[in-house]
C-alpha cells in the first residue's frame, strides 16, 4: 500500500441507464497537493466526486484512502474516512449561526453546551491558522457568499477532514474573495491537507494546482503536472481539438440608441429595493456588459427588461417607452418590440424540460404565420425550423424529438440561443450565456454574440465571469447592491479595479 497517496481510484465505472457517466476511471492524488479536475459538461467530474463522497455507489471499481481500501456507501462514511466536500451551492442552515452550522450533525453527546464551547475554541484556532476570519455568532443569511464558503470549509475541518473537495468554488466570488480562497487553500496544503478542485476555469487551474486531471466523455484522458502544461493544451485535451481561448472581434461601431433606462427601481415581494435608480443606454452594434457578483440586482434588471417583473422609472426601446407597470408588461409584448431574451436559468425560465426540442424552439414565437396553417399550428414547419437551427448551432444530438432534459447543459443553452438569436432582435438580453457550459461550446456562443453585434444589434450581457465580460463587452457597467457603481472601457480597466467596484468600493471611497 502506498501511504504517500491520499486517494487512489481504480477502475471506477458508473452508468445511469444507457448513459455511461464514468468509464473505468483510475486516478492517483498525492497527499499534501492541490489536484485539479477539469472537463466539459457531462464529462463525469461531479459524478466521480459524488462517488468519492458517498452520494452515489460505483457500479465497479475500488477506492483507496491513505493506501487502504475503503468502502464509501454514504457521506457519513466519507466524513469518517477524512473527506470533506464544499458544494457549489452551500449546504448551510440560513437562520442558524456560524457556530451552530459548524457543529450540526457532529455534536458531542446529548448536551449542546459543551459542543458549542469546544467548537468555539477550535473555530478560533482554525480561523487564526488559515486566515478565515468569521464571527462565530453571526447568522448565515447576514454573511456574504465569500464568508459562507469559509464556513463550509471550517465545517469540513471541524470534522477533521484531511481531504477537501471543492466543486466550482469561485463561481460566486469576487476576484478579491477568490484570491483569499486560494491563500486559504495553499495554507491548508502546506499543513499537509489534500485538496481536489473541480473547476472549468483554466486560469484557476494554472494558478493554484500542482497536478491536473482532464476528463472527456466519462473517461480520464490525461493527468499532468500543472507546471508542465498550458491552458491551450488543457483545452485541447478537454475538447479533443484546438480551441481559441480568446474572442476575436473588430472594434465596435455604435449606431443609434436602442435601449434607454432612466431611474429604474424594483421592489421585491419582501419589500426590499433590488434596483435603486439604474440609468443606462445601449446603442446598436455594441455589447454592454454588466459585471457583478450574483444577487446584486442583475437578475431583476433582466427580468424587468424581459417583461416579467414590475418597477418604476422609464425604459425606452428605439425611442418608444415600454410599459413596466405590469398591465402590458409581458414577455410577448417585449418580443413584439424586438427584444429577445436568453434568461440566466435556462432550465427554469428558458425551456420546458419535459417538452421536445422542436416544441422548445417554437416557444414564444409559435404564433409566427410561417408556423401556422389556418387555425392549427403547422408542427412539421416547426420541426423543420428546429432541424435547421440545430444544424446551424451544432446542437448534439441533432434530434428535434428529444426532450430538453436529455440534452447536456451546453446543448440546452444552444437551443435557447438558437431560438432567440435567429429571430433577428434589435436588443438581445443575455444572462450568464456560458454558465455550466464546456469550453468548446463557450467558443461557439461567444462567436454568435459577436456576430449579432456586428449585424448592428444592441446586446445587454450579464455574466459573473469577469473574463467573459472583459472579452465580449465594448463597455462594462459594474453593479453592486442594486446600483451601477461605475462604467469602464475594457481597454482602460483590469480585473482588480472591476473587483473593487463589484465589492462596492469606488475610488472616492478608497
Amino acid at each position: 500500500m502506498d501511504e504517500t497517496l491520499a486517494i487512489e481510484l481504480r477502475g471506477i465505472s458508473k452508468a445511469f441507464g444507457p448513459v455511461q457517466a464514468n468509464k473505468d476511471i483510475s486516478i492517483q492524488v498525492k497527499r499534501g497537493t492541490i489536484h485539479g479536475i477539469i472537463g466539459e459538461n457531462g464529462a463525469g467530474k461531479s459524478t466521480l466526486m459524488s462517488i468519492l463522497y458517498g452520494f452515489y455507489r460505483a457500479d465497479s471499481g475500488e477506492v483507496f484512502i491513505g493506501g487502504k481500501k475503503t468502502e464509501i456507501p454514504d457521506s457519513q462514511a466519507a466524513i469518517d474516512a477524512g473527506i470533506g466536500m464544499v458544494f457549489q451551492h452551500f449546504k448551510l442552515v440560513e437562520n442558524f449561526t456560524v457556530l451552530e452550522n459548524v457543529i450540526l450533525g457532529a455534536e458531542d453527546g446529548r448536551l449542546l453546551k459543551p459542543s458549542l464551547a469546544k467548537a468555539r475554541k477550535l473555530l478560533k484556532k482554525l480561523a487564526d491558522d488559515y486566515e478565515m476570519d468569521v464571527d462565530p455568532d453571526a447568522i448565515i443569511e447576514d454573511l456574504g457568499v465569500g464568508q459562507q464558503q469559509r464556513v463550509e470549509i471550517l465545517k469540513a475541518l471541524y470534522r477533521e477532514a484531511d481531504i477537501l473537495i471543492l466543486d466550482e468554488p469561485t463561481g460566486v466570488l469576487t476576484p478579491a474573495e477568490a484570491d483569499h480562497l486560494f491563500r486559504i487553500l495553499k495554507g491548508l496544503r502546506d499543513e499537509g491537507k489534500t485538496i481536489i478542485l473541480i473547476t472549468h476555469k483554466l486560469r484557476e487551474i494554472m494558478e493554484i494546482t500542482d497536478t491536473v486531471s482532464v476528463m472527456r466523455r466519462g473517461e480520464m484522458t490525461a493527468t499532468v503536472k500543472t507546471a508542465e502544461t498550458s491552458p491551450e493544451q488543457l483545452a485541447e485535451l478537454m475538447v479533443g481539438r484546438k480551441v481559441l481561448l480568446r474572442v476575436d472581434k473588430m472594434p465596435a461601431t455604435p449606431g443609434d440608441v436602442v435601449l434607454e433606462v432612466e431611474n429604474l427601481r424594483v421592489v421585491d415581494d419582501r419589500n426590499v429595493e433590488r434596483l435603486r435608480g439604474i440609468d443606462l443606454t445601449i446603442r446598436a452594434g455594441e455589447v454592454l456588459g454588466i459585471a457583478g457578483v450574483s444577487g446584486n440586482g442583475q437578475s431583476e434588471l433582466l427580468e424587468i427588461l424581459g417583461g416579467y417583473a414590475k418597477g418604476t422609472g422609464v425604459i425606452r426601446v428605439n425611442g418608444q417607452q415600454i410599459d413596466i407597470t405590469g398591465s402590458a408588461s409581458v414577455a410577448r409584448t417585449r418580443r413584439a418590440r424586438g427584444i429577445a431574451h436568453v434568461p440566466e436559468d435556462r432550465q427554469r425560465e428558458g425551456l420546458i424540460m419535459d417538452y421536445r426540442a422542436w416544441e422548445n424552439i417554437g416557444f414564444g414565437y409559435h404564433d409566427d404565420p410561417k408556423f401556422n396553417s389556418g387555425l392549427l399550428m403547422d408542427n412539421s414547419a416547426l420541426k423543420a425550423d428546429c432541424v435547421d437551427k440545430m444544424e446551424r448551432f451544432d446542437v448534439r444530438p441533432p434530434d428535434p424529438n428529444l426532450a430538453a432534459k436529455n440534452f447536456s447543459g451546453g446543448n440546452q443553452q444552444k437551443i435557447v440561443l438558437a431560438r432567440e438569436i435567429e429571430r433577428n432582435p434589435d436588443l438581445l438580453l443575455i444572462g450568464q450565456p456560458t454558465r455550466g457550459v464546456d469550453i468548446g461550446a463557450i467558443e461557439f456562443i461567444h462567436q454568435q454574440i459577436v456576430a449579432l453585434r456586428d449585424q448592428g444589434k444592441a446586446i445587454l450581457l450579464v455574466s459573473v465571469e469577469l473574463d467573459e465580460i472583459m472579452a465580449l463587452s465594448d463597455r462594462i457597467a459594474v453593479m453592486f447592491d442594486g446600483r451601477i457603481m461605475g462604467e469602464r472601457l475594457p481597454s482602460e480597466t483590469n480585473q482588480g479595479e472591476l473587483g473593487l467596484l463589484m465589492a462596492g468600493i469606488t475610488e472616492d471611497a478608497a
